[in-house]
């Protein structure tokens, strides 16, 4: 772990070329992140993910998935069964709660399930965005509804459910990507609520679930606390609403370096959001050039990001005794299409 970098890298296909072999073991990532580019035969996606562990010579380094349902899913049939958004799981909870909760661990762990047969060991769930009328549909149906008590609950459940699996949860977009009135693969949008209103709304669900190991940040501009810094790039926004407000201590990465709402070259992204006080910087796409721009101002994992680190792996004490099978039948009677 102490001759690992703070980032997450993808790769720009379905295996390691001997170029990205030799890249990862001289810069050491922490951790690896792999997109539907990167999925191909469930033995080809094994050998993937065992590669990428290969080359920094780590056993235990995480591998990283968005598989939320809905939309944003990236093992699809046959390796996954498509499963529903995060909505329609808040609307279930708007009419029965203790169903909706339920039918939530219930996916996520069906996930976990999906997830390490093919040695994926950490899930970009849950959403805890809570969206307003009004802003883009990035987010949308991805969150579990409009306020904040069924985003606490479902997603509570959520990282419930994936943690009994033995996957890591990862909690996003910290402090709130749901006013964001831009998508921001495109461009960077500037939330202009006030203070009070975001710490009802838009922070609570991430207070309410400071405990998770992982958080991803959001790139988006919060004028009432940094009118020129996206969070991912705010020491305010890092120091005074995450750490402070929010009460959140673990280990905090980056949204994607490569979206469109992060000005500069990627050398000055990557500075900036550790500077900002980020743990880890994420970088998607796989191009080689890009993350080589990264690379060279990323900086070894060490002190308080360090320990961060080893507490989100050790977070997972092992798996439940659950049952595949009857998991998916008992998920089958709140969602059957997808069962």
């Amino acid at each position: 772990m102490s001759e690992s970098k703070s980032m997450i890298l993808g790769c720009a296909g379905k295996s390691l070329t001997p170029e990205e072999i030799r890249f990862y073991g001289g810069e050491r990532p922490w951790g690896f992140i792999l997109f539907a580019r990167n999925i191909g035969e469930p033995g080809q996606i094994r050998d993937l993910v065992a590669s990428m562990r290969d080359s920094v010579d780590r056993p235990d380094a995480p591998v990283f998935i968005d598989q939320e349902g809905g939309r944003v899913q990236r093992l699809r049939p046959p390796l996954a069964p498509n499963y529903p958004a995060g909505g329609a799981l808040g609307a279930l909870w708007r009419e029965d709660r203790e169903a909706g909760r339920r039918a939530a661990w219930l996916m996520a762990r069906l996930h976990a399930f999906d997830l390490l047969r093919y040695g994926i060991t950490a899930d970009c769930l849950p959403v805890l965005d809570v969206p307003v009328q009004g802003a883009s549909d990035v987010i949308g149906a991805r969150a579990y509804g409009a306020e904040p008590d069924a985003v606490i609950e479902l997603g509570r459940a959520s990282a419930e459910g994936l943690v009994a699996g033995g996957v890591l949860p990862v909690m996003k977009h910290i402090p709130g990507h749901g006013r964001a009135s831009a998508d921001t693969h495109f461009a960077l949008p500037t939330v202009d609520t006030p203070l009070a209103e975001l710490r009802r709304h838009d922070f609570a669900p991430f207070k309410a679930l400071n405990h998770l190991p992982m958080a991803m940040t959001a790139h988006v501009v919060y004028s009432a606390v940094d009118p020129d810094h996206p969070a991912t790039t705010s020491a305010r926004v890092v120091n005074e609403v995450i750490r402070g407000e929010i009460g959140f201590d673990g280990l905090l990465m980056s949204d994607d370096t490569s979206m469109k709402a992060l000005s500069g070259d990627f050398p000055t992204k990557a500075a900036a959001i550790l500077a900002a006080g980020c743990d880890l910087v994420l970088h998607c796409n796989g191009v080689f050039e890009e993350m080589s721009g990264i690379a060279s101002r990323t900086t070894a994992l060490e002190g308080k990001s360090l320990a961060r680190a080893e507490r989100a792996l050790s977070y997972i004490k092992g798996r439940d005794v659950a049952e595949e099978a009857a998991i998916r039948a008992e998920f089958a009677t709140y969602f059957k299409a997808v069962a």
